[in-house]
């Protein structure tokens, strides 16, 4: 895609004006029409403020740098990589501290970078080939192999899984066909759609958090998520407590 079609896109689907973004990036909104008609070509540094000033995410900023003709800025470094060494301790720092709740680490395609001992207990009888590292978790949520079949609100909870995925995704087409049109009200707390989970321990009612690294400039780690579950009520705590 040309940067002016880029540029244009971005914007419009973040609704925000010409005017607007000028004023952010600290240009006219003269030439940022000039811009986006294709009849100006900004300079590297224009690049980097338009996309800061639409917050866009690391991934999209390189991607609208290339389009304009310039290198990334941002790197991709795996995970892996001896340079995130303090990262991935950090990750399971966080993830033993969250214990006795399950908490997960994915990437921004959903796919399981890690899982601490208390997960185990809401991925109980699924299918091996839906579980562990790199495996998804929205199709482990929602696949009838999953853990859908425990799931009391699966279709409130499916709703809250789709919003995750681009409308585009094959996965998510995938995924809305194995579960049915939710009703308008049910399963909700009031402030939040609870994860309402079958299990050995009694039924779990489960509210999430997600997490990222805030100040993140390697695109990895600002794609990073990290999902905890907590109790929605106290026999909720009282049943993870007991499992841990």
């Amino acid at each position: 895609m040309d940067f002016p079609r880029a540029l244009r896109n971005r914007r419009t689907d973040r609704r925000v004006s010409q005017l607007e973004l000028a004023s952010r990036a600290g240009t006219t909104q003269r030439h940022l029409s000039f811009l986006e008609s294709g009849r100006s070509h900004p300079g590297r540094g224009l690049v980097v403020r338009l996309a800061e000033s639409l917050e866009l995410p690391l991934r999209e900023r390189n991607e609208l740098l290339l389009a304009a003709g310039y290198a990334a800025a941002y790197p991709e470094t795996p995970l892996d990589d001896a340079a995130l060494a303090p990262v991935r301790t950090a990750i399971g720092h966080i993830l033993a501290g969250h214990q006795p709740y399950p908490a997960i680490v994915v990437d921004r395609t959903g796919a399981l970078i890690a899982a601490n001992d208390a997960f185990g207990l809401i991925s109980l009888g699924a299918a091996a080939e839906l579980v562990g590292p790199g495996r998804n978790v929205y199709r482990l949520a929602l696949h009838p192999a999953g853990i859908a079949p425990r799931i009391r609100n699966l279709a409130e909870w499916a709703r809250h899984i789709l919003a995750r995925l681009p409308g585009d995704d094959p996965l998510r087409d995938e995924l809305s066909g194995y579960v049915p049109e939710p009703a308008p009200t049910a399963g909700a707390l009031g402030f939040a759609v609870p994860l309402h989970l079958d299990s050995p321990r009694g039924p779990l009612r489960l509210i999430t958090t997600v997490t990222t690294f805030a100040t993140a400039t390697d695109i990895t780690l600002a794609e990073l998520k990290l999902e905890a579950f907590l109790p929605a009520d106290a026999a909720t705590a009282k049943a993870l407590h007991t499992a841990g």
